[in-house]
């Protein structure tokens, strides 16, 4: 039994592995997509950095929102015109 589960293990490793290399490989060809197309891998860092940064400030709007609801005794949806907010946002 020890031996069969040791090969089963082993496959399971190789079929791990070569589905990363797969992945590695698709996401090689994206970067390689995205370079033919005018877009540096620094500008790709700088604008990714710049999401995350947009993501942590919404987040903080969103919870600043709920908190002012909360004391208001309405929902966060009612909020959103006083702000001048779009509900889709």
């Amino acid at each position: 039994k020890s031996g069969q589960a040791n090969g089963a293990s082993e496959d399971s490793q190789q079929l791990d592995i070569q589905k990363l290399k797969e992945k590695r490989d698709v996401l090689d060809k994206e970067i390689s997509q995205l370079i033919s197309e005018g877009y540096s891998v620094d500008e790709l860092e700088d604008h990714i950095s710049q999401l995350h940064e947009y993501n942590d400030i919404k987040d903080v709007g969103q919870m600043l929102l709920g908190k002012l609801a909360v004391i208001q005794g309405v929902t966060t949806k009612e909020l959103y015109p006083e702000f001048d907010l779009d509900v889709n946002d």
